[in-house]
């Protein structure tokens, strides 16, 4: 049974660091790309990264290029993102979903394009 289960989160200050985990089972990670997606009170779920499974090839939004990184541990079936220089606006619940195929390229983004997803985790930047 596909299951992912996301956790890490907590409240940091701004300028501070998490490290959220996607655990996966009931699939063989190595055949499918995994995004992580956010939801901040009151908006819609956008896209923050995704990791391919074929190559490893990586994704970001440009809203958080340069200060999370996405990684990949295939013998831990499990995804991380490492945020860092976190900020009041990257407050929301973080989700990780599967991607339908291997590569996420343009569609890595679009929610339509993932079959499942986890239950989320908390993430609260505040002074």
């Amino acid at each position: 049974q596909v299951q992912l289960v996301e956790s890490g989160g907590g409240l940091v200050q701004p300028g501070g660091s998490l490290r959220l985990s996607c655990a996966a089972s009931g699939f063989n990670l190595d055949y499918y790309a995994i995004g992580w997606f956010r939801q901040a009170p009151g908006k819609g779920r956008e896209g923050v990264s995704c990791i391919s499974s074929s190559d490893g090839s990586t994704y970001y939004a440009d809203s958080v290029k340069g200060r999370f990184t996405i990684s990949r541990d295939n013998a831990k079936n499990t995804v991380y993102l490492q945020m860092n220089s976190l900020k009041p606006e990257d407050t929301a619940v973080y989700y990780c979903a599967r991607h339908q195929m291997e590569e996420g390229g343009n569609s890595w983004s679009s929610l339509v394009e993932y079959d499942y997803w986890g239950q989320g985790t908390q993430v609260t930047v505040s002074s």
